[in-house]
């Protein structure tokens, strides 16, 4: 074998074991990410499930100064409870009920940074209303034990009109 070719042969040896230590290495880190997200298939915390569907019960009942009292500070903070009638109270005009949702992405963070200090999730459903679909976003706050709500957000063509 010529010594150049006996180069190029090690070449090629030294890309292929490169290329494999790259897809491994891509392999590590993505057996790794699923671990912050939440799906349906891991579930959400069941007390964090039963916060969102008192929010969404509240909404629908017209009990928008409960959904602001029972909020995360956060919430409060960021909403004064005149915008929260007038958010919760537009969605329920313009949507309707809840008829389905489907969980689209969901991230939890053990330790959130501010504004969203300790434990969080942010949930984004693909929802059904009586009147149309949208995007709902939830972000929960775990404070003594129960998910507060912290952030809530809809997108809706229905909303635009």
């Amino acid at each position: 074998m010529n010594p150049k070719a006996k180069v190029e042969g090690h070449k090629a040896k030294v890309q292929r074991s490169s290329l494999v230590l790259t897809f491994a290495f891509c392999l590590f880190i993505l057996a790794f990410l699923p671990a912050c997200a939440v799906d349906e298939r891991r579930g959400i915390p069941p007390a964090a499930q039963a916060a969102i569907d008192g929010v969404t019960e509240d909404v629908a009942a017209g009990r928008d100064a409960k959904v602001y009292g029972e909020a995360a500070e956060e919430w409060r903070a960021a909403v004064s409870a005149e915008e929260n009638a007038r958010l919760l109270g537009r969605v329920r005009e313009r949507l309707g009920r809840v008829e389905s949702r489907t969980l689209h992405t969901g991230r939890e963070q053990q330790s959130a940074a501010a504004p969203l200090n300790g434990h969080a999730l942010e949930l984004v459903y693909r929802t059904r209303f009586e009147r149309g679909e949208a995007m709902e976003k939830f972000t929960l706050l775990e404070r003594e034990g129960r998910w507060l709500l912290a952030g809530y957000t809809v997108s809706s063509d229905v909303l635009k009109q």
